[in-house]
């Protein structure tokens, strides 16, 4: 059976990390299993101090019975399989398991050999030295501590009963403990391990699918179907746009299919003796072909957007004059007043989206001549300060003496009014618009900035306001005013940038060239001054 190079590479990637996985769970399992028995070890050997101060004044009082009691309330906790207490002759005085009272124990027994292991006993062991593993009787995993009880000074010289001052240890309280819980712990950690482990490797085999499929596989087979296109005579280079070794190897499979074409040509000509040898090599000349195609498309687009423009424009003023005429009418119902103002309203919208439909097929040329820029944006406020928009709006003016610019005047007009428009419509509650005027890199390009102190755009918007038909205003715009603008300031050479934050304003900026014949005074005029 035949294995791809996608199944191979997943397969060996997924056994290397399969098993550097595995090795990695069997030490994580294994540590935290041991710092889990640790952490058991250290708890239990707290439960038996705990339990010791707690009965140390019943034992002063020699108030067994207080004493067991209270170790049998601890015992039935839950995890605590029994305790048990044992006296320094190794008889069991107490224990939660009734039937073990009055047992005496020998030295080899479990629980014991851990201090008695040598000929001289354990008197001060440590935690671990104290603790033992073992299977009860029902076969389940323990924890043995055994705590020495140790003859204090208070033990000696307490009234109700006496331990030689010699004696080193009165007891034994030995706690067992179930360790289900730290194998649940453990399992829990274990099989989290193996989800996680199955989870990686689906994903590494995932994304190396992918990856293979798309670095390696796919020119691969790019390459092949070319060897099998030349051996059915295509002599067509291999399309493979790449920088790394299969860039390299399709740029050698090229070089040898244009080496093995050349030679089957002047083979050709050998043989027959009928043609003289042609020319060796040709040169395939792609002069803007896309742009061309998209230069034809956007013309035809223009031309069927003002045909259809004109169409509508006809009888939506038909649909306006007789919708006017009837709803001044004093013959008509008042209750039906509402309806022909509504359907003025619309027809008046829609003859704006056709109006705007013919701006933007059109794309007239402008009428250049030099003008100021700083002249058009004052007759274009003039026009705008009497817009219902400008009521509450404050004029800041920066103008800062730019050269002349070769422009259409009328055109620039139809830009600024757009801007100072929207910046206005902007602040819906008033504020202010700031004009900013002047030149940049050397007097080369002059610059006109429009700022608003309004809601400002979108980020997700800021690449899509110059598309046509896009608007942020709902139905009060035809999102044909910036489109047209951006259009006619690309015409004279020029571009419209944007910068905008929400809740801090708008800032349009217009860099239009300036004109060569200024540009050529103010240069001029400078080296005079130096002079």
């Amino acid at each position: 059976m035949r294995v791809n190079l996608i199944t191979k590479v997943t397969l060996v990637t997924g056994v290397v990390l399969l098993v550097a996985m595995v090795l990695f769970a069997f030490i994580n399992v294994t540590t935290l299993k041991k710092i889990f028995l640790e952490e058991a070890i250290h708890d239990v050997d707290n439960l038996s101090e705990t339990l010791i101060r707690s009965t140390h004044y019943q034992m002063l009082e020699d108030d067994r019975k207080r004493v067991y009691q209270m170790i049998q309330e601890v015992g039935t906790q839950r995890g605590i399989e029994h305790i048990r207490l044992i006296n320094k002759d190794g008889e069991i005085t107490f224990s939660t398991e009734r039937a073990e009272i009055g047992t005496i124990l020998d030295k080899n027994t479990e629980g014991c050999n851990v201090c008695h292991a040598e000929d001289t006993p354990l008197i001060h062991a440590s935690s671990m030295n104290r603790s033992r593993i073992f299977a009860d009787r029902d076969g389940k995993e323990v924890l043995g501590m055994a705590r020495a009880i140790y003859n204090q000074e208070s033990c000696a010289t307490a009234d109700c009963h006496f331990h030689p001052p010699d004696l080193s240890m009165v007891g034994i309280l030995d706690v067992i403990v179930s360790l289900d819980g730290m194998h649940m712990q453990t399992a829990t950690y274990r099989n989290n391990i193996i989800v996680l482990t199955l989870m990686l490797l689906l994903i590494v085999a995932s994304c190396l699918t992918l990856v293979t499929q798309r670095f390696i596989t796919n020119p691969l087979s790019k390459l092949l179907h070319h060897t099998q296109r030349i051996a059915q005579g295509d002599w067509s280079p291999v399309e493979l746009k790449s920088h790394d070794e299969f860039g390299k190897l399709a740029g050698a499979f090229n070089d040898m299919t244009h080496n093995l074409k050349q030679a089957q040509d002047e083979l050709a000509q050998w043989g027959s003796q009928l043609e003289a040898k042609v020319e060796e090599r040709t040169h395939e000349i792609k002069n803007m072909q896309s742009r061309l195609i998209r230069s034809e498309k956007v013309a035809s687009l223009g031309e069927l957007v003002a045909g259809i423009a004109h169409e509508l424009n006809n009888p939506l003023t038909g649909v306006l004059m007789f919708s006017s005429m009837i709803a001044e009418d004093p013959r008509l119902d008042p209750a039906l007043k509402p309806d022909f103002d509504t359907i003025i309203h619309e027809t008046q919208r829609c003859a704006e989206i056709v109006r705007g439909l013919l701006d933007f097929a059109r794309e007239s040329v402008p009428q250049k001549s030099h003008c100021a820029v700083e002249q058009v944006l004052e007759q274009t406020l003039i026009l705008v300060s009497h817009h219902s928009s400008f009521h509450d709006i404050r004029v800041e003016r920066d103008y800062g003496s730019p050269p002349q610019i070769l422009a259409d005047p009328n055109q620039l007009e139809q830009v600024f009014m757009n801007l100072l428009i929207n910046a206005s419509q902007a602040m819906e509650n008033g504020g202010t618009l700031k004009i900013k005027t002047g030149t940049l890199n050397r007097d080369a390009q002059v610059f006109v900035k429009i700022s608003d102190s309004g809601c400002g755009i979108a980020e997700e918007n800021l690449t899509k306001i110059f598309d046509p038909f896009f608007s942020t205003k709902g139905h009060k715009g035809t999102g044909l005013g910036l489109s047209v603008s951006y259009g006619i300031i690309e015409n004279h050479g020029g571009k419209i940038e944007v910068q905008s934050r929400m809740g801090e304003g708008t800032t349009f900026t217009v860099l239009l060239p300036a004109s060569f014949e200024q540009k050529k005074q103010r240069a001029e005029s400078g080296l005079a001054a130096t002079a």
